[in-house]
């Protein structure tokens, strides 16, 4: 056997293993919430009724089956642009109507990338106004949805054109190091999206004011000088412009850091809790996991284009995948389509250093509010955004990136 075919093997095996993991898991997640959706788990009684609860595993089904069908069109896709020779007759097409390598491989990419997007559509359309419909979370209209969609559109092109131009220009005319010179631009550029998008991208779909309430403003100030956090100001999004879901969030660097607080997560928690809740997004900022975090994927993404450069020089890299032509564009392509099934079954480990983070983010909270207002926060939330108490163990080791519901409420009980 020669090494395309060995190639073509070994990728087919890791896509339908893969695929079929993921179906496993979603099923398991799916039994496990209608197992369990008729009796609350004793340490959450107090606060979500058996409505909620079975609610909750109502929802999680839904999801999980709607998840089963996109796995399924994923991996079809994916088979269609590779071994299907959809690649080919894109490129093809590029050919014809461009002359300039650079220009043709803009095209394949962003080709690839928007019919992705036409293709996740219907279950992004599914998820809301079906399934969040029927359990009372949408708040999005039709017109809202399409207004939504074109804006996003508009911003991808704006942002991603001239990347992949970049990206390719410097895969072009760099010579032998041109991995780590991409590597310095894409890190560069991921920094700048995390500086700019709260103050100029985000305000596109949402509007933000600082905080009105006054009181609860001085405890939270008083809260972020006991934990020396600097921040740029508080902010309220209109979260329930587009659903009742509840969050908060940090953005921004250094002293410009802005905290976030959605609408809907001011008017389902009392201040003790808004306070344990931030004690905890705190925590992450205390532990540096945002910043090893952002390392992790800076390393990953070096090591990622280091092996690329080491790849994109074999036949086999390509024909194995059934892509006949040998550009600088389709190996970049390629190698991103083809990653993710490489890094599979790193999934488990990533997310059980997340679960630890957040171990360690609650750890910090409660030593600056009561673990009971945390706990009562985050069981009010589990209830709020219908988050099932009772996930199937092996399905949270693989994916969840928060502890299980029930193991977190009982660390905290302990503190």
């Amino acid at each position: 056997m020669n090494t395309t075919m060995t190639f073509t093997y070994i990728f087919l095996f890791l896509l339908i293993l893969s695929t079929l993991t993921e179906i496993y898991l979603s099923v398991r997640q799916n039994a496990s919430a209608l197992r369990n959706q008729n009796v609350v788990p004793s340490d959450f009684k107090k606060i979500v009724k058996p409505k909620d609860h079975k609610k909750a595993a109502l929802y999680t089904s839904a999801k999980a089956k709607i998840n089963i069908l996109g796995f399924i069109i994923q991996g079809v896709f994916l088979y269609i642009l590779t071994l299907g020779g959809l690649i080919n007759y894109i490129n093809e097409l590029a050919l014809q109507f461009f002359d300039n390598e650079i220009l043709q491989g803009v095209v394949l990419i962003f080709s690839v990338i928007f019919l992705s997007s036409i293709i996740e559509a219907p279950l992004g359309l599914i998820k809301t106004f079906v399934i969040d419909e029927k359990f009372g979370f949408n708040k999005m209209t039709l017109s809202l949805y399409l207004s939504d969609l074109v804006k996003q559109s508009l911003v991808s092109i704006i942002i991603m054109l001239p990347v992949i131009f970049i990206a390719l220009w410097i895969f072009s005319n760099l010579g032998d190091y041109w991995w780590l010179w991409l590597w310095i631009f894409l890190s560069i550029f991921n920094v700048t999206m995390l500086a700019i998008y709260p103050l100029y991208i985000a305000p596109i779909f949402n509007k933000f004011k600082p905080m009105e309430d006054k009181k609860l403003k001085v405890k939270i100030e008083q809260l972020l000088k006991k934990c020396g956090f600097e921040s740029d100001g508080l902010f309220v999004m209109n979260g329930s412009l587009r659903s009742t879901h509840g969050n908060a969030y940090f953005t921004g660097f250094g002293k410009a850091k802005r905290i976030v607080f959605f609408d809907t997560l001011l008017e389902k928690l009392s201040p003790n809790e808004i306070l344990a809740v931030l004690a905890h997004e705190l925590g992450h900022f205390a532990h540096n996991h945002v910043k090893k975090r952002i390392v992790f994927l800076f390393v990953l993404s070096f090591l990622g284009l280091y092996f690329l450069d080491l790849l994109k020089s074999n036949d086999w890299f390509y024909l194995g995948l059934g892509v006949e032509s040998q550009t600088n564009a389709i190996a970049l392509l390629l190698f991103f389509l083809i990653s993710p099934l490489f890094l599979f079954f790193v999934r488990p480990f990533m997310a059980h250093y997340s679960r630890k983070n957040e171990y360690e983010a609650d750890a910090y909270a409660c030593k600056f509010t009561p673990a009971k207002d945390l706990k009562e926060s985050l069981i009010k939330l589990y209830r709020d955004n219908a988050s099932t108490l009772t996930p199937d163990k092996l399905y949270s080791n693989f994916y969840d990136s928060h502890p299980p519901a029930i193991a977190r409420i009982k660390a905290l009980v302990t503190k």
